[in-house]
This record gives C-alpha cells, sequence and structure tokens, in this order.
C-alpha cells in the first residue's frame, strides 16, 4: 500500500504540471490575440496614413497665360472689382452667365474670384505634384526637378481638402473639382435605404421571432435563406435592382406614374431600393440576435400582468432589443454607403454636375465618385480621389458616432 503522503504529494505536483501547462497555452493564445489586433491596427494606419499622403503635399503650378499682362501686382493685391472686370472681359459670354447665375459675381468672395481668374482667365495647371511625406523629407529633390523641368513654375505647400472641395461640383479640371453632387447623392441614397430597410427588416425579424412557429420546415425554409442572402455578393443584388426597380417597375421609379417627365428608371430611389434589398438581410438577422437575447422572463412578467402579446413586444421586447438592433443597422448602414458595384448596374452616373433634387434625380455618389478618379491617369485626380476618400470615412464615422450616441442613450434609459 502507498503512504498516503507520497500519494497526495503525487496528485498535487500532477495537478500544478496541469496547471501550468494550460497557463502556458493560455499565455500562448494571448499573445496570439494581441498580435492580430496590433496587425489590425498598423494596417487601419497604413491605409489612413497612404490616404493622407495623397491628399497634401507640394504642388507646382503654370500659367498658360502670362498673369504679367493682365495684373501688375500680387493677384492678392488686387480688388474686388478688377477681379470681376478680368472674369468678364476675358471669358465669353455664356461662361460669365453661367457663373453668374450659380452664384453672382459682385455676391462671391475675393477668394472665389482669385480661384475663378487663376484657373480661367491665367488658365493656371498644375505640372507636378509631390505626396505629403516626400514633401516633408526630400522637398529639395521635388524643387531641383520642377526648376529644371518648368522654369516658370511656382511651388507651394497645397491642401487638396478644402471648403471649395465640399461645396463644388464635378469638373473635369482637378483643380475645380469638388464632392457636393456625389455627397448630397449619399446622403439622400442612406436615406432611403434606412426608411426603407430598417421598418422591413425589425418587423420580420419580430414576426419570426415572437409569431412564427419554431422549427416548422416553412420557418426553416424562410430562416435558411435570410442567411444564405446575407453571403450574396453586392453585384447579384445590382441585377436584381436592375430587374425590377429600374425596369419592371419603372413608371413608378421614374416618376412617370406620378406625372414627372425627363427621367427613366435609373433614379435615386431605384438605387435606395436596391441598396434596402442589399442590407435587408443583415438587418434581420441581427434584429432576431437582439430579440433572442431578451429574457423569456421579461415576457412572461408581462404576460402575468395581463399585457397581450403586441404590447408585450411594443413595451418591453424592443426597447430592450433596441440596443442591439441599433448595432447591427450601423453595420448595414456601413456597407451600404461604400457599396460600388450595385450602384453602377442601377444606373449611377460617373460624371454629373447637377445635385439631385428628388427622388426621381439621376444620381451619383462617393464610391462611384472616387471610383471615377482612380481611373484617371492624371496624378491630380488621385490626389482629389484621396480627399474624397476621407469625406467617405469622415461621412461613415459621423453617421455611426449619432447611431452609437442614441444607443448608449437607449441603453442608459433601461
Amino acid at each position: 500500500m502507498k503512504n498516503p503522503v507520497n500519494l497526495f504529494s503525487s496528485i498535487s505536483y500532477s495537478k500544478d504540471l496541469h496547471l501550468e501547462n494550460r497557463q502556458k497555452k493560455a499565455s500562448i493564445w494571448k499573445a496570439l490575440f494581441r498580435l492580430s489586433t496590433l496587425v489590425g491596427v498598423i494596417v487601419l494606419a497604413i491605409l489612413i496614413l497612404s490616404i493622407v499622403n495623397q491628399a497634401f503635399g507640394l504642388v507646382a503650378f503654370e500659367d498658360i497665360n502670362d498673369r504679367n499682362e493682365f495684373i501688375s501686382t500680387s493677384i492678392i493685391d488686387v480688388p474686388k472689382t478688377e477681379l470681376i472686370q478680368l472674369i468678364e472681359n476675358n471669358l465669353n459670354k455664356n461662361r460669365v452667365r453661367t457663373l453668374d447665375t450659380e452664384k453672382p459675381l459682385l455676391d462671391r468672395s475675393k477668394s472665389d474670384l482669385i480661384r475663378i481668374v487663376e484657373s480661367e482667365v491665367f488658365k493656371q495647371r498644375i505640372v507636378d505634384s509631390y505626396p505629403l511625406f516626400q514633401s516633408i523629407f526630400t522637398p529639395n529633390e521635388f524643387k531641383s526637378t520642377v526648376a529644371e523641368k518648368y522654369p516658370d513654375a511656382i511651388m507651394e505647400f497645397k491642401s487638396w481638402f478644402t471648403p471649395q472641395f465640399l461645396t463644388e461640383s464635378m469638373s473635369k479640371t482637378p483643380e475645380l473639382a469638388g464632392v457636393r453632387t456625389a455627397l448630397l447623392g449619399s446622403l439622400l441614397l442612406i436615406v432611403i435605404t434606412i426608411v426603407v430597410a430598417f421598418p422591413l427588416g425589425v418587423s420580420s425579424a419580430i414576426y419570426l421571432e415572437e409569431y412564427s412557429r419554431q422549427n416548422t420546415w416553412l420557418s426553416r425554409v424562410i430562416q435558411t435563406n435570410i442567411d444564405n442572402l446575407a453571403g450574396v455578393p453586392s453585384i447579384i443584388y445590382g441585377i436584381l435592382g436592375l430587374t425590377i426597380f429600374v425596369r419592371a417597375f419603372e413608371p413608378l421609379t421614374s416618376g412617370r406614374f406620378f406625372g414627372y417627365e425627363g427621367a427613366n428608371g435609373r433614379t435615386i430611389l431605384a438605387a435606395g431600393l436596391t441598396m434596402a434589398l442589399l442590407i435587408l438581410p443583415i438587418l434581420i438577422t441581427n434584429a432576431q440576435e437582439a430579440i433572442r437575447a431578451v429574457p423569456n422572463s421579461l415576457r412572461q412578467a408581462s404576460y402575468g400582468l395581463g399585457a397581450t402579446q403586441w404590447q408585450t413586444i411594443w413595451h418591453h421586447v424592443l426597447p430592450y432589443a433596441l440596443p442591439g438592433i441599433l448595432t447591427g443597422t450601423i453595420l448595414a448602414i456601413s456597407r451600404a454607403l461604400g457599396e460600388t458595384a450595385p450602384l453602377i448596374i442601377v444606373g449611377a452616373a460617373t460624371y454629373i454636375s447637377k445635385d439631385p433634387s428628388g427622388l426621381f434625380s439621376n444620381f451619383t455618389a462617393l464610391p462611384i465618385q472616387i471610383y471615377n478618379w482612380t481611373t484617371r491617369p492624371q496624378q491630380e485626380f488621385r490626389n482629389i480621389a484621396a480627399v474624397a476618400i476621407l469625406v467617405l470615412m469622415i461621412m461613415l464615422l459621423s453617421m455611426n458616432a449619432v447611431a452609437i450616441l442614441w444607443r448608449n442613450k437607449i441603453q442608459n434609459k433601461r
């Protein structure tokens, strides 16, 4: 018979050894998790830095028309009345009329008038540009290259991210181009998508979780299809939107049914409905998970006090599940805001300078605009594409921040 003391010691040693091995494995997994998080942060930082690198930097300008023939001093010192006279005397009447229609010349700021004079009277053009980091660390290399190729060029540090970039519409000249039309198109598109998809998605989730019989063949078929639709490539939804909303429902999506003339089915309404279909499975799945997480005791307590099923859902289940539903909505909106393929198929314009005026307008969106500019051969278009990406990211983060603040406010009240 073994000594009880020795037996106890061997058991304790075995337990200590087993615990030590488990702690080693746990530390290895912890290190892997930290490493994966670090890799993700590094990749995100590289992405943001590469975008910022293109959005700022040294730029070399050159005038096609010698400015000394028009002014004898620095353009900054030229009075506003003389700037207007330069525009009226050197641009054709149709162009002056267009500028005056957009905004009267007398009401424009001096900086706006200077920009028009430089771009359309002096015909200032960018002959070369340098990214931000090279502009900071090796500026002399750029200056010597430009001085050799373009002796009359003017060099300055330029930020492509300016207030005018947000307020100007599209242009074939990168210095004059802006994202106003695309920004308004994206905002209206997201509004239509949320208004259509959110109530449909939440209503479907309520029915599937609260009213339908669980584990029947019909509920299993519906649930399987919803789960599969959440993983379908976005371009398939574009084809579906083209078939249904652009062609089959063309009298409605073009506005012809309501007496609106001059549009076809390729309108912002058709695009919004297509994007609603795209995010609908995601919304339903996330809303189901949020409703499923509501404790069943909450329902039973409500029924015990005499509430009906709908009263229980409206006053107890939905308020409890709403933060989780909003989390899924944030993720769905983020996906919809960055999609390009479905919009191209349903008819988003790659070049349009007219702002959307309603549901039946032709449109473009920020992802389409970014795609268009990145395909251009000129470096300047890639610079403004980087700025458009920054605008898209700021827009996305702002919308997410509002939704998160609303979600947290609801959670605090619960």
